[in-house]
């Protein structure tokens, strides 16, 4: 499998996307607009809704939704993911307008030096282990970061977020676009973000191209289109965070001549791993994973990854250096490296992270409910 690369562009990527919004209401944005959005931003609405499905990128979006359907139809174009082209990555951008480097919000599993661990980001749990990394939660406490949802409301902009994770609750996507309704009745302006992890849960234990997976991408588009058929004044934007890939993997245990050479196991995504390489090691280490692993994935030192600003262009958090390593190994194809004895159905047949085309291109589809 040969995959087209797409380096991150951070002028035209989803961290982009809630600064047009918040400048549209007049609040002054965290980073630059996405120009993509801008122009359509033109016109006045009560209501601004994001629709955010988790994993429905670019390739995803054509190979199971027809041309004239609802969503195709209103494709006002393609851009691009944040690096790394994951859930958390991605989704702290969009709910802050910052850029990974910014908000150092960077994968799933991230090193913190504070604790001197690496923790699951969205759990604060230790790798591997349901125990919490501290008795605080740890990227709260260590990488906070100022909200779109509290910009807006600090300005006297109605904004909310919803998710399955979060009041009410929505025990499913009909009921996310019924919250989603209330909240659009509501008198004034007002932003909403909601956000569903499908079709994402459904890929990553199934694959892309399986028969469930098209039937939830059908079964939300229809949803969407009858939400956005019932409301005024209002401009539902459907986007996402990230694409996916169907990925073959190997277990980094296998490989016990380069685990040996790490201090800690790898952080960040199977995809794209940060890697702290013992003293006198990096030599052995360089050459033997490239001899493994070089044609499938990129090997690049830290300080050439700093330098390419492949993970923002902004600021970089005050703790983002230390969390990073010596190397970052990019996959460049559909080989997933898992570097944690995981059950076999923990191995998904489909993931995401990299820079693969596949990965990185999402859609921006806007449902023009005006007056």
């Amino acid at each position: 499998m040969n995959q087209k690369l797409v380096w991150p562009d951070y002028k035209n990527c989803i961290a982009n996307l809630p600064n047009s919004i918040l400048r549209k209401f007049g609040v002054t944005p965290a980073g630059d607009t996405l120009p993509l959005l801008d122009r359509y931003l033109e016109k006045d609405y009560r209501n601004i809704v994001v629709i955010l499905l988790d994993g429905m990128g670019k390739s995803i979006l054509e190979k199971h939704l027809d041309k004239d359907g609802a969503f195709r139809s209103r494709l006002a174009g393609i851009y691009q993911s944040v690096f790394l082209s994951t859930t958390v990555a991605a989704t702290t951008s969009v709910m802050s307008g910052l850029q990974p480097c910014e908000h150092s919000w960077l994968g799933w599993e991230c090193y913190y030096p504070r604790v001197d661990q690496n923790v699951t980001v969205f759990f604060s749990t230790i790798q591997g282990i349901d125990i919490q990394a501290a008795d605080y939660n740890v990227p709260r406490t260590v990488t906070p970061y100022v909200s779109v949802f509290d910009r807006l409301n600090s300005a006297g902009i109605r904004a909310a977020m919803l998710s399955p994770f979060t009041e009410p609750y929505p025990a499913d996507f009909s009921a996310l676009c019924d919250t989603i309704r209330a909240y659009c009745r509501k008198p004034g302006k007002q932003y909403i973000y909601a956000y569903w992890n499908q079709p994402d849960g459904l890929m990553h234990r199934l694959g892309c191209a399986a028969d469930p997976v098209h039937e939830a991408i059908r079964e939300m588009e229809t949803a969407v289109e009858k939400l956005a058929g019932d409301l005024e004044d209002t401009l539902v934007i459907v986007t996402a965070d990230h694409g996916h890939i169907d990925t073959d993997h190997v277990m980094l245990q296998d490989y016990p001549e380069l685990l040996d050479c790490l201090v800690r196991l790898p952080s960040l995504e199977p995809r794209v791993l940060n890697l702290f390489v013992k003293d006198g090691r990096k030599a052995f280490f360089e050459k033997e994973f490239n001899r493994l692993f070089g044609d499938k994935f990129l090997l690049l030192p830290m300080e050439e990854v700093l330098a390419r600003k492949l993970l923002g262009t902004g600021k970089p958090h005050q703790e983002f250096r230390g969390m990073l390593g010596d190397y970052l190994a990019l996959a460049l194809d559909n080989l997933t490296i898992y570097f944690k004895n995981e059950p076999e159905d923990h191995r998904w047949l489909s993931t995401h992270g990299s820079v693969t085309e596949d990965e990185m291109l999402i859609p921006l589809i806007l449902f023009d409910r005006s007056k």
